[in-house]
């Protein structure tokens, strides 16, 4: 071989090593490249959790205001059924009040308003309202109020309900009234 061809030979080796290497470093690289894609970095996951605590946020605060809508919505709306069922009993009440003005029967006065009366306590058992029965029973903070203690008139009657000034009443069990009473001593 000549020493051309060793020469040549010589630079086409280093040529090929010199690829090669080149070839190795790109490889190199683009693994490297790669396994940064693969693997989020943290600045990258923090941005992504912080995305979506934004987002959850958002929905819970639209969440939340809309659950306060319903609810004002509700309570102002929330006597109306009560409202419409007594208009009937309100009508009852005007025609009795014109009909008085020119009637002389006291009897058929007080016949009237005894239907009322009745009427209008239908409508508010039928909405759930119960009195609360006092008289005789024991005294019981849960559903009465003192106003007063009288002397019992008999021992049988001590610590019981002997009067009841104004009446209690319960609506679904729970009391929205207290019932005032005079109780023995």
């Amino acid at each position: 071989m000549s020493e051309e061809n060793k020469e040549e030979l010589k630079t086409e080796n280093h040529t090929e090593s010199e690829n090669l290497q080149h070839e190795q470093e790109e490889a190199a690289e683009l693994e490297s490249v790669a396994e940064q894609a693969a693997e989020p970095s943290v600045e990258a996951q923090v941005a992504e959790w912080k995305d979506k605590y934004l987002r959850l946020y958002a929905d819970f605060e639209n969440f939340r205001r809309q659950r306060n809508a319903e609810r004002l919505e509700l309570l102002a709306s929330a006597g109306k059924d009560m409202v419409v069922a007594m208009l009937p009993i309100l009508d009852d009440f005007e025609r009795a009040v014109k009909a008085n003005e020119t009637s002389e029967d006291l009897a058929l006065v007080k016949e009237g308003f005894n239907l009322i009366h009745n009427k209008m306590l239908r409508q508010l058992e039928a909405k759930g309202l119960k009195a609360i029965e006092s008289n005789g029973l024991p005294f019981d903070v849960d559903f009465h109020e003192a106003v007063t203690r009288f002397p019992a008139p008999d021992e049988s009657m001590k610590g019981k309900v002997v009067d009841t000034l104004e009446k209690g009443y319960l609506m679904n069990d729970k009391v929205i009234r207290y019932a005032k009473v005079v109780v023995g001593e």
